[in-house]
């Protein structure tokens, strides 16, 4: 085999001083480049030697136990070894391959990187042996045994970028597309009627073959759609790689918290660390070493917030500071059977530390659905953007799972903002009218803009609570493209006896402007039924042909099957909902749901004085502090009684206008640009103390 030995190659910068006298000895697409690096495992494993080979565009390496596991390279490689480590120990290989009798192992590939889609490098500044291989997904810390050895690596890296360039995926992918398929019976017609078989026959053949063609030309369908799914993922593994890349990311950018250095844990380069000072992060590596492949695994989502703070979101509430008392439900029920529970006071215990503001940003946790429904409509397929928009539609149910507690209601002109740069989002919500109770809200995301507003009429039967939304909610796409639909009813039953459950029941009609509608029943449990939850479907073109179908549970999962034929068996995937988190509390909060009213580090100050996340009775509940959250509640809702008199005056909402008498409310915008340079001068502070007389509700 023809190995030949690098030498101490000199810096980048020394070799093109020496007007690149070293390129010989970088790699063509015909050569491989190997050695032994030394890669960080954790703190327990800390350093550990790992036999690495660069090889067409592919990084992969190996434990090396013993000498003669060593066996990634073959007789007919052309390979280039680095580092007089690497030499020393494949010398002693070959030897024990001779004692042995020419016997090589089976060796064991423990990680694979494929640099001309997803990978970046950067050499550390810190330590001149040092440097990192960032994936989308990971981040290989490795160290050399010399500085000319690094450099060596480095320069290999680089000329394999140079010959095997990036291929941008957002380039031609050629493959069939259904509707660029044909055929024609002519030849067979005209073979046939060489034999003389009679004209009925041959038209019966020819329907037979056009039949058959219909079914290859479906599975053909599917599995174009599946592999448009697969090429967008793939962009999107690409385009995180290129920002990352195009940032220009210096060491000083990820700089670990002096007191706690997991909290940066999942960011998008969470697992890596540059900086001199925080070597430490690197323990984050893989643990046990399991094999991996980068474009098969997920992005994490980053842990940050609003502006330049860098911070973790939490992952469960405060402990209760006091232990909760019961509350007699009879005592509350016999007076407020039939009524409009929205005008029902009450006590604190039956709510959750959420108002119903921040709970319309819960429709919003699974909002990568419309990144992808964007990217779908983008690309030419409006069905499968129609079909994304639906599970969206559907998604938003799944944190009712459990949820037996009341949100609070909030107060006439409060609002909520929600900054996600993880997810790309932006949401804010008001609540607008008191009577009817009216809250607005207004989202933007990648390429679409999200809408609404919601009159929950809510009825108390005594035994069970039924709530009514009234609105239309509107997704907009930049491209023009609109749906629209209004949520389904809710109810919750046994609120006396048995186990308490929610349900939802009714028929969501989603309407597009243009090729495709979907219309989804959400079918109401019984008290026999064993498979609750059940939500089916059909999405229809603009002449009410059926173009798929759709099927599923609102809690759980949904699925669709493209065409006219219902074949559960080849339905894809549309959405999945999240694990519920390892911290449950009593109010079945979700993990997205746990982090609506965290006041992360340095947001209070730029809050106006109206956020629920402000609300001292809120605040109170989250905290365990049920005596001061039902004092506070109280206090509030004496001065809630006043909001349909202060409404009658000529309140108006401050972020929202109302599009006639009887149309929905549209954000007037301002409110970030207000909030950059915190002017709240005409925002009230409706959580404080108030003198003004209280008069009883109408």
């Amino acid at each position: 085999m023809p190995l030949t030995r690098s030498k101490s190659l000199p810096s980048t910068d020394a070799a093109t001083e020496n007007g690149g006298s070293d390129r010989q000895n970088l790699p063509s697409t015909g050569r491989s480049v190997a050695g032994i690096l030394h890669k960080w495992t954790n703190y327990g494993k800390g350093w550990r030697s790992r036999w690495f080979l660069l090889r067409d565009g592919i990084l992969s390496y190996s434990k090396i136990r013993r000498p003669e596991n060593v066996n990634m390279l073959s007789p007919s490689d052309d390979v280039r070894l680095i580092g007089d480590n690497s030499t020393d120990r494949l010398s002693r290989m070959y030897s024990c391959s001779g004692r042995g009798g020419g016997r090589r192992k089976h060796h064991k590939t423990i990680g694979i990187v494929h640099l001309k889609q997803v990978s970046s490098y950067r050499e550390s500044k810190s330590d001149n042996k040092k440097f990192y291989i960032f994936t989308a997904t990971k981040t290989l810390h490795l160290r050399t045994d010399s500085r000319s050895d690094r450099a060596a690596w480095l320069q290999a890296l680089a000329s394999t970028r140079r010959v095997l360039p990036l291929q941008s995926l957002s380039g031609d992918f050629s493959f069939v597309s259904p509707k660029d398929l044909s055929i024609s019976t002519e030849r067979l017609k005209e073979r046939l009627r060489e034999e003389g078989i009679n004209e009925n026959l041959v038209k019966e053949c020819e329907e037979i073959v056009d039949s058959e063609f219909s079914e290859v030309q479906e599975q053909i369908k599917l599995l174009h759609e599946e592999r448009t799914k697969l090429l967008n993922a793939l962009k999107q593994l690409e385009m995180a790689n290129l920002e990352a890349e195009a940032s220009g990311i210096h060491e000083s950018v990820y700089q670990l918290p002096d007191n706690k250095y997991s909290s940066l844990r999942s960011g998008k380069y969470s697992e890596c660390s540059t900086s001199a000072s925080s070597d430490v992060f690197e323990d984050i590596s893989e643990e046990d070493e399991p094999s991996f492949h980068d474009t098969n695994e997920c992005f994490s989502e980053p842990d940050v917030g609003s502006g330049d703070m860098h911070f973790k979101r939490r992952i469960r509430l405060p402990d209760p500071a006091e232990k909760e008392k019961g509350v007699s439900l009879w005592s509350m029920i016999k007076d407020n059977v039939g009524k409009d529970l929205s005008r029902v006071c009450l006590p604190v215990y039956f709510n959750e530390p959420i108002s119903s503001l921040q709970k319309c940003f819960e429709d919003l946790e699974y909002s990568y659905l419309l990144d992808q429904a964007y990217e779908y409509g983008k690309s030419g397929n409006s069905l499968l953007r129609a079909l994304y928009v639906a599970a969206f539609a559907v998604s938003g149910y799944a944190s009712t799972e459990g949820r037996h507690c009341k949100p609070f209601n909030p107060l006439l002109g409060e609002t909520y903002e929600a900054d996600f740069p993880e997810k790309g989002i932006r949401f804010f919500s008001e609540k607008v009218s008191h009577h009817p109770t009216v809250i607005a809200c207004h989202c933007e995301g990648k390429g679409w803009k999200f809408s609404g507003d919601t009159n929950l009429r809510s009825k108390f039967w005594g035994r069970s609570i039924q709530l009514e939304p009234v609105g239309v909610l509107t997704l907009e796409f930049d491209d023009g493209e609109t749906f629209q639909w209004s949520k389904v009813t809710t109810t919750i039953y046994n609120i006396l006896l048995g186990k308490l459950y929610c349900d939802h029941h009714g028929t969501m009609q989603i309407r597009g402007n243009r090729q495709y509608s979907c219309t989804l029943k959400f079918k109401e449990q019984s008290i026999l039924d064993r498979n609750p939850h059940q939500v089916n479907g059909v999405v229809e073109d603009v002449t009410g042909k059926k173009a798929a179908t759709v099927f599923g549970k609102w809690n759980d999962s949904l699925h669709y099957v493209a065409g006219d034929a219902l074949n559960k068996a080849s339905a894809s995937l549309l959405w999945k909902s999240t694990k519920p988190p390892p911290n449950v509390t009593r109010y079945n909060l979700t993990s997205f749901a746990i982090t609506l009213n965290e006041l992360t580090p340095g947001l209070e100050e730029k809050l106006p004085p109206t956020d629920s996340r402000l609300r001292p009775d809120q605040r109170h509940l989250e905290k365990g502090e049920y005596e001061k959250a039902n004092e506070e509640k109280q206090r509030l809702e004496r001065r809630q009684r006043m909001s349909r008199k202060i409404q009658e005056s000529g309140w108006r909402p401050r972020w929202f206008e109302q599009q006639g008498e009887s149309e929905s409310y549209k954000f007037t915008g301002g409110y970030w640009e207000a909030r950059e340079e915190r002017r709240w001068d005409d925002c009230p502070n409706i959580f404080g103390e108030f003198t003004e007389e209280i008069t009883d509700c109408a």
